[in-house]
């Protein structure tokens, strides 16, 4: 069976960045299984996915436009440190859920000065090829109930 719209996927991978270092991996855990075209993995790999059957292994680079996107200089802000109330020690890196124009973002504290935090909401991985190496491990007909909920159920799924 061929990997296409509706259909279950299960596959390892390894992430990783231009010069070569791994970013996310699945070794030594279960395969990321997902519902094909329902825009659960990112779309360049989704694309390239399409078609594959069981013990296929391929490589794949997918441009920001088809990962997670540019990165919006925009989303790079200096914000009042009062507005992290009830936070005492804010350190980069941390991570935060802020209210936008666009409504809830994620942001991540890049630089704390004496009185301003400056924050980042593009993801980590804005701007960046991705470069994929992947064994599709398993293909299967997604059944009604992951069909109605858009999402896989059982082992490498969603319980409920």
């Amino acid at each position: 069976m061929q990997i296409a719209d509706n259909t279950v996927a299960s596959f390892h991978y390894t992430l990783t960045d231009d010069e070569g270092r791994v970013i996310d991996s699945s070794e030594g855990r279960e395969p990321l299984t997902y519902l094909h075209g329902t825009g659960q993995i990112v779309p360049g790999l989704e694309k390239m996915m399409a078609g594959r059957k069981t013990g296929d292994q391929f490589k794949v680079d997918v441009v920001p436009e088809e990962g997670y996107g540019p990165r919006h200089a925009e989303l790079v802000q200096e914000v009042p440190r009062d507005a992290f109330q009830g936070v005492e020690d804010i350190q980069p890196g941390m991570q935060f859920q802020g209210r936008g124009p666009q409504g809830v973002m994620n942001v991540t504290v890049v630089r704390v000065d004496e009185d301003k935090v400056h924050i980042d909401g593009n993801h980590p991985l804005a701007g960046q090829t991705l470069h994929f190496n992947v064994e599709v491990t398993g293909v299967r007909e997604a059944n009604a109930e992951e069909l109605a909920h858009g999402h896989v159920h059982g082992p490498g799924g969603h319980h409920h």
